[in-house]
C-alpha cells in the first residue's frame, strides 16, 4: 500500500492549507472580542509624535532664504 503523491496533488494540498490558514485568520481579525485590542493598536502610530505646538513662531525668528 504505497501511496505515490503527484505533484498536482501536493499543490492541492497546499492550497487546502493556505485556505483554511485565510479563514482562519480571518475569523482572528474580525473576531469581537479583539475588538478592544486592534483599537489600542491602530493608534500606535502616532504614540511616539511630540504633542503638536499650536502656537505661531515670531515671524522675525523664521528664515526667509531658500
Amino acid at each position: 500500500m504505497f501511496f505515490e503523491m503527484s505533484t498536482g496533488m501536493i499543490r492541492g494540498l497546499g492550497t487546502v492549507v493556505v485556505f483554511v490558514a485565510f479563514i482562519g485568520l480571518t475569523l482572528w481579525v474580525f473576531s469581537s472580542k479583539r475588538g478592544p485590542e486592534f483599537a489600542q493598536a491602530r493608534l500606535l502610530p502616532f504614540a511616539d509624535e511630540p504633542p503638536a505646538d499650536l502656537t505661531p513662531q515670531d515671524p522675525a525668528t523664521r528664515s526667509t532664504r531658500p
